[in-house]
């Protein structure tokens, strides 16, 4: 099957849409199918083979972070190029909502097309200034795909339609496999060590890094020899800062790190903290973090309960709560047996999400949008943006 994918989201900084679509997309290649992915980025970037890039892309305020896209006629022509040279057998494109490339693509599309949507968002100025073209926009995607039941509830009563529920898919051996850095994750036992991870955008309001931030420091005062590693982007100072001089020297900053660099981080830790506040759908981390044997800490979102079997394959921790996440935190680092068992759990759970299972149901309903279109080509043609 020929197939081409569309990002909205620059491949130029990394992001949970954009490793969703790399890593679907060479699931596809392994399992025979040719496939080419359409993105934002720059031209000299350093893309896989099956990238191609549609030029830079700008900065555009979007669920509460800041999303890279490309829009506007040159986009817009680069798109139907890509469109005519590929003739794919299916469209595959991911929020095709966001003003960029994939909406770009359905309108420009003439065979089945198959939308992923990724967030849980129901309201935004720019969804509302636009609301004539989304509309076209939904009534040309054939099938529809939602990676969890809230980004699916938004599907059934906000956009006059259901979706399929697939989650997102983790490559289970490559971070099952990977090593720790060196000297890490250290010692842990009863009342001393232990250390705990967050990756993300700690200045980001809705990725919660204060709580974990004011919980560490209370935990740090009564166990000698705590650390705490963050990946992400920002500034070191800007990090450092947050903490009293006396601990600075516990917590470890990595910067922006690369998705094997990512494994490793995860592997580093004895518990991987997600102290979100909201805005998630999903949960990508919390799949990655279980994938790579990390007992995982998180807030009790109903995404992330979800994620966690309703805390089965993980500890929730009231939502905002410093010290309910002190305590978790705590209680865990001194209890290896209990880290064992959510674990263990964890093992279970994440198997469902591994990508060659996760990539055959994407597959199929494929297959049920080509069936549904019978092969016809849609005769009209949209020509407001080019």
């Amino acid at each position: 099957m020929r197939i081409g994918i569309v990002c909205p989201y620059s491949f130029d900084v990394p992001g949970g849409v954009q490793n969703h679509v790399v890593d679907l997309a060479e699931t596809l290649i392994t399992l025979g199918h040719e496939v080419s992915v359409l993105a934002p980025a720059d031209e000299d970037a350093d893309l896989p083979a099956y990238v191609v890039s549609a030029g830079r892309a700008v900065p555009l305020p979007y669920n509460g972070s800041v999303a890279r896209i490309a829009f506007g006629p040159v986009s817009t022509a680069r798109v139907r190029r890509w469109l005519t040279n590929g003739e794919f057998d299916v469209l595959h494109v991911h929020e095709p909502l966001t003003l960029s490339l994939s909406l770009l693509a359905v309108l420009s599309a003439r065979g089945p097309v198959v939308a992923t949507f990724h967030t849980a968002m129901t309201r935004s100025r720019v969804l509302a200034a636009a609301q004539g073209v989304l509309q076209i926009v939904l009534e040309r995607i054939t099938a529809r795909i939602a990676v969890s039941a809230l980004a699916r509830k938004v599907q059934v009563e906000h956009m006059d339609g259901g979706a399929v529920e697939i989650p997102n898919g983790v490559a289970v051996a490559k971070f099952a496999d990977a090593e720790p850095l060196p000297d890490w994750p250290g010692e842990c036992g009863p009342g001393t060590g232990g250390t705990v991870g967050f990756l993300g955008r700690f200045t980001e309001a809705r990725k919660g890094f204060p709580v974990l931030r004011d919980a560490f420091v209370a935990l740090a005062a009564t166990r000698p020899g705590l650390r705490l590693l963050v990946a992400g982007p920002g500034d070191p100072d800007d990090l450092y800062d947050q903490f009293p001089a006396e601990i600075r020297d516990q917590v470890t900053f990595l910067g922006l790190v690369s998705e094997a660099d990512k494994a490793r981080m995860l592997r580093s830790v004895h518990l991987y903290v997600a102290p979100n506040t909201g805005g998630e759908s999903f949960g990508m981390i919390l799949t990655e973090a279980l994938a790579a044997g990390t007992t995982v800490v998180a807030s009790d979102l109903d995404a992330f309960r979800r994620v966690l079997d309703g805390g089965r394959a993980g500890r929730l921790f009231p939502t905002g709560d410093a010290v309910g996440l002190r305590h978790a935190l705590s209680e865990l680092l001194d209890d290896p047996m209990a880290r064992a068992t959510l674990t263990a759990c964890g093992d279970q759970v994440v198997a469902n999400f591994d990508w060659p299972m996760v990539a055959r149901r994407v597959l199929e309903v494929y297959a049920a949008a080509i069936e549904a279109t019978d092969g016809r080509v849609i005769d009209q043609e949209w020509v407001g943006l080019g």
